[in-house]
């Protein structure tokens, strides 16, 4: 274990049986890689993306409503769409009240989930970081209790149960890719693994938070746009992941939008998988050829997130 550092195994194997009943085991789908025009290759696709509220964000957002005190004021959230989607159906299912916090950029097709689930959805700022400042004020203010998106011990437990998941489906697995934005699922996966497999981050080149703070030392600030901003730009990576990243991920890989937006059809196209550009994030490493697996090796894609339109596929 790391100094100081309380994201471990056993914590998240603890969780695992308490958020059971909230979250779906979900699916894995063995592809070839021949099947995208790559050359043949099997490929484990962990389909996170069939999770309750369209992402893995509803593990961590039931490990917080669980293990903390909910004030009568409720929950609120800052989120790109996902975790604020995530946190609203949390709320729903254990009966509390949730506040949503979104910037301009989120797309139509999260605002209306978040809003499927009764919360109340507050859109403003250009980006995370303003929405982030928005929830932060309001908490202040009612007494509603923050729910980080990734900066969080909960919420990195939380996310760490699908590593445990991955892990009972695939055992011999030598390779992980995926995708980072604020770092709360890598990092929770990371400490799930602990050095046993291979883990590989995925970036868009517009929003490489990890990359920009593995080059540091540090998180530090980054650019935060691209065709993913709204799930993979929050400006910086978590202070409480990084020095997981840094003990537990092998590196950090960026990928271009036309990429993602090519990884993003070839799922639909190839296996009907509907999946948002940042879900998409981690295949699009694989198939642009920028992660080149060995001969042998046995690799795995966090598909994490499928909160798009389906009109535009």
């Amino acid at each position: 274990m790391l100094h100081g550092h309380t994201i471990t195994r056993e914590r998240i194997a603890a969780m695992e049986p308490r958020i059971r009943p909230f979250v779906r085991h979900t699916p894995v789908l063995r592809v070839d890689m021949a099947d995208f025009g790559r050359p043949a290759l099997p490929v484990d696709l962990k389909l996170e993306c069939l999770q309750h509220s369209g992402s893995f964000k509803a593990r961590g957002a039931f490990t917080n409503l669980l293990e903390r005190p909910v004030a009568a004021a409720g929950v609120v959230a800052a989120s790109g769409g996902n975790h604020g989607a995530a946190v609203a159906y949390a709320a729903m299912r254990l009966g509390h009240k949730a506040t949503i916090f979104v910037p301009e950029v989120s797309p139509q097709a999260k605002l209306d989930r978040i809003r499927g689930y009764g919360a109340e959805l507050i859109v403003g700022g250009a980006r995370y970081a303003e929405a982030l400042a928005a929830s932060e004020s309001f908490a202040e203010k009612s007494g509603a209790l923050q729910i980080h998106a990734f900066n969080q011990e909960e919420t990195l437990v939380g996310q760490g149960t699908l590593g445990l998941e991955i892990e009972a489906d695939l055992p011999k697995l030598d390779t992980l890719l995926v995708a980072v934005g604020g770092g709360g699922l890598i990092g929770g996966i990371a400490a799930w693994f602990s050095g046993r497999i291979r883990i590989i981050a995925v970036e868009p080149e517009g929003a490489p938070t990890l990359h920009r703070a593995f080059a540091a030392g540090r998180p530090v600030d980054a650019p935060a746009e691209g065709v993913a901003a709204d799930s993979l730009a929050p400006k910086r990576v978590g202070e409480m992941m990084f020095p997981i990243a840094e003990a537990f991920v092998e590196r950090s890989i960026l990928v271009g939008d036309d990429d993602i937006v090519a990884a993003q059809a070839a799922l639909w196209d190839r296996v009907r998988i509907i999946s948002e550009p940042g879900g998409a994030a981690a295949f699009a490493a694989l198939l642009s050829g920028r992660y080149a697996p060995a001969r042998g090796e046995h690799v795995a894609v966090l598909v994490c997130g499928a909160n798009a339109n389906p009109a535009k596929f």
